[in-house]
C-alpha cells in the first residue's frame, strides 16, 4: 500500500466526542476504550484537551503511556501554556502528536477572538513553531475553515507548513458545508498552497446538517488523506462524522474509493458498545453499521430475498463489523461452556472467569423468565457484570421490594450491603423509582445531583430486559452507572448503585492525590 492509498483514521471520541453535553467519561473508562482503539488499528487517538482540567490531563497521560500502536494526541489552543500541557501529558509516549488550532473565519476572528488577520497570522507562526520544539508530528487546524475566505485560509496553511506542521486539518466546525463545496475547498487548497505536498490534508466535519460523513468522503475524493471522526458519531451539538460509517463506506465501496484504512472492522461493534456504556448514550436502533436494526430484516419481501441470497438486501456482512447475523438460541438448558463460547463470538475474549461466572448465573435466572435469549440480552448481562478497574463494589443490593399502584403512596423496602454491614430501610416517594433512590440515600448518606435517568428496552416483547442509565454529579466529579434486568425497578436500583460505587472510587483517588500534595507541601517539595 502506497502513501497515496492510505487514509489515516484520527479518532477524537475522547476529546470532541466527550464534549457532547452529558457524555463525560472517567479516566478508567477512557483507558479501557483506548485499548480497544489501539487493537482496532486507529492511527491517531486524540485523547483529550489537557489544559482544560486535571481529569483530561490525567487521561491523556495514562493513555499515552499505554498505547502500543496508535499515536496519542492532545489538543491545544494557540497558546504556549496549552502546548506545554500537551507535551507534559504526552511525553511518556515513544511518539506523539500535538494538535494546535486557531479560528480563521471572519465571524470567529471578530466576535470570538477579537483579533485582526495579522494577529491571527502571528499566532499561527508562534504556536506551530513552539509546538515543533517538542515533536516533529504537529497538526494545525484552521477552526471554522469552511466559513473562512479561501485566500486567507491558503495563506495561513502555507505559513503553518513552513513553521513545521505536517498535518493540515480543515474543520467544518459548524457543519455548514455541503459535499460538492467541501471538495472544491480541498481542491483549491491543493492548487493554491505551494508547499501543500509537504503535509497531509485532514477533514474534521460536524453533522449539523446531517452531512458530516458525506463531506468527509467528498474531501477524500479531492485529496484528503486523514479523516477525523468519532465512534457512534458523538460530538458537539449534532455530532461528528461517525468512524464506523467512514471506514465501512471505504471498505464497501472500494471500487469508487480505492483506499485502505487498516482498521480491524470486526472490533467496531465492541468499540461502539463500550463508548455507549461509558457515556450513557444509547445507540439509536436504525444507526448505520452499529444500530440494533442495521442487519435486521422484518419485511416479508426482504426476508424472502435474504433466504435466497443475503446479497439481495445486505451490502456488507454483519460479521465484518463484529455482529452475528442471527441470534444463537440459548435457554435454561445451556451449559457454561456454551455460554463462554457465545461470549467469544460476541467479542468478549478477555473477560475474567469471575465475570463469566457472575454473568452465567444471571443468564440462568433470566432463561427461566424468558422464552428466548437474544445476543443483546447476553451482552447486557456481561456489561452489567464487568467490574470497573477491577474494584469490588463497596455497596451492593441484597433485596428490594416495591409497592406501587393507585390509592396509596409508592413505597420501597430495601436491604443493602454497605461496606460489609447489612442495612435495611423503607421509604415512600413520588413514584417507585424516587422511593428506591431515597432508600439508597438513607442507607448510605450522600449528597449528589441526579443529572440523568434513562430507561430503554434491550430486546422486544413484554419480557424484555430494561437497561437503565443513571448519571450522578458531585462537585467536579461525574459518574455514569448502567444495569440491565427484566425488572425495571431492580435495574434502576443497580444502575444508581453502580454510579455511586464509581463515585466512591473517584473520591478515594482524589483523597489520595490531596494527601500526597499535602505531604509535598509539608516537606517543602
Amino acid at each position: 500500500m502506497s502513501d497515496k492509498d492510505k487514509v489515516y483514521i484520527f479518532d477524537t471520541t475522547m476529546r470532541d466526542g466527550e464534549q457532547s453535553p452529558g457524555a463525560s467519561m472517567s479516566v478508567e473508562e477512557k483507558i479501557q476504550i483506548s485499548r480497544v482503539f489501539d487493537d482496532m488499528g486507529i492511527d491517531i487517538i486524540e485523547a483529550g484537551f489537557p489544559i482544560t482540567s486535571p481529569g483530561d490531563f490525567e487521561a491523556v497521560t495514562a493513555i499515552s503511556k499505554g498505547l502500543k500502536n496508535s499515536i496519542p494526541c492532545g489538543l491545544a489552543r494557540a497558546k504556549k501554556k496549552d502546548i506545554d500541557a500537551c507535551y507534559e501529558s504526552l511525553k511518556f509516549a515513544k511518539r506523539f502528536r500535538i494538535h494546535t488550532f486557531i479560528s480563521t473565519s471572519p465571524v470567529h476572528m471578530k466576535h470570538k477572538l477579537n483579533m485582526s488577520d495579522e494577529q491571527v497570522i502571528e499566532a499561527v507562526k508562534e504556536s506551530v513553531t513552539y509546538a515543533k520544539k517538542f515533536t516533529d508530528d504537529v497538526e494545525w487546524s484552521c477552526e471554522d475553515g469552511t466559513r473562512t475566505t479561501l485566500d486567507f485560509m491558503c495563506k495561513t496553511i502555507e505559513l503553518a507548513i513552513n513553521c513545521g506542521a505536517t498535518t493540515i486539518n480543515i474543520p467544518d466546525t459548524v457543519g455548514y458545508s455541503i459535499p460538492e463545496e467541501f471538495a472544491k475547498t480541498i481542491t483549491h487548497i491543493k492548487n493554491n498552497v505551494p508547499n501543500i505536498d509537504k503535509a497531509i490534508i485532514s477533514a474534521h466535519c460536524h453533522n449539523d446538517l446531517g452531512l458530516a460523513v458525506a463531506n468527509a468522503l467528498a474531501g477524500l475524493s479531492a485529496g484528503v488523506r486523514q479523516i477525523e471522526c468519532t465512534i457512534n458519531g458523538i460530538g458537539e451539538r449534532a455530532g461528528n462524522a461517525a468512524l464506523e460509517e467512514i471506514v465501512m463506506a471505504i471498505k464497501t465501496r472500494n471500487d469508487l474509493m480505492p483506499y485502505d484504512t487498516g482498521i480491524k472492522t470486526e472490533l467496531i461493534s465492541k468499540a461502539s458498545k463500550m463508548v455507549s456504556n461509558a457515556t450513557g448514550f444509547p445507540v439509536q436502533f436504525n444507526k448505520a453499521i452499529v444500530g440494533k436494526n442495521a442487519f435486521a430484516h422484518e419485511s416479508g419481501i426482504h426476508q424472502d430475498g435474504m433466504l435466497k441470497n443475503r446479497e439481495t438486501y445486505e451490502i456488507m456482512s454483519p460479521e465484518s463489523v463484529g455482529v452475528k447475523k442471527t441470534s444463537l438460541v440459548m435457554g435454561k438448558h445451556s451449559g457454561r461452556h456454551a455460554f463462554k463460547d457465545k461470549l467469544n463470538d460476541l467479542g468478549y475474549t478477555d473477560v475474567t472467569d469471575d465475570v463469566i461466572q457472575e454473568a452465567f448465573g444471571k443468564f440462568k435466572v433470566l432463561a427461566d423468565k424468558k422464552k428466548q435469549i437474544y445476543d443483546e440480552d447476553i451482552i447486557a448481562l456481561v456489561d452489567d457484570s464487568l467490574i470497573v478497574d477491577n474494584k469490588i463494589n463497596a455497596i451492593n443490593l441484597k433485596s428490594l421490594k416495591v409497592f406501587a399502584g393507585t390509592g396509596e403512596p409508592q413505597r420501597a423496602e430495601m436491604t443493602l450491603d454497605v461496606f460489609g454491614e447489612i442495612k435495611e430501610t423503607s421509604q415512600t416517594g413520588d413514584g417507585p423509582v424516587d422511593a428506591i433512590f431515597k432508600c439508597i440515600k438513607e442507607l448510605y448518606e450522600h449528597d449528589v445531583k441526579l443529572s440523568l435517568y434513562q430507561v430503554h428496552a434491550v430486546t422486544e416483547g413484554t419480557d424484555a430486559q430494561a437497561t437503565v442509565s443513571v448519571k450522578i454529579e458531585e462537585n467536579d466529579r461525574t459518574t455514569v452507572g448502567q444495569s440491565a434486568d427484566t425488572d425495571t425497578l431492580v435495574a434502576s436500583a443497580k444502575a444508581y448503585l453502580n454510579a455511586l460505587n464509581k463515585m466512591l472510587i473517584k473520591r478515594e483517588k482524589k483523597s489520595l492525590s490531596e494527601n500526597i500534595e499535602h505531604q509535598r507541601v509539608k516537606e517543602g517539595v
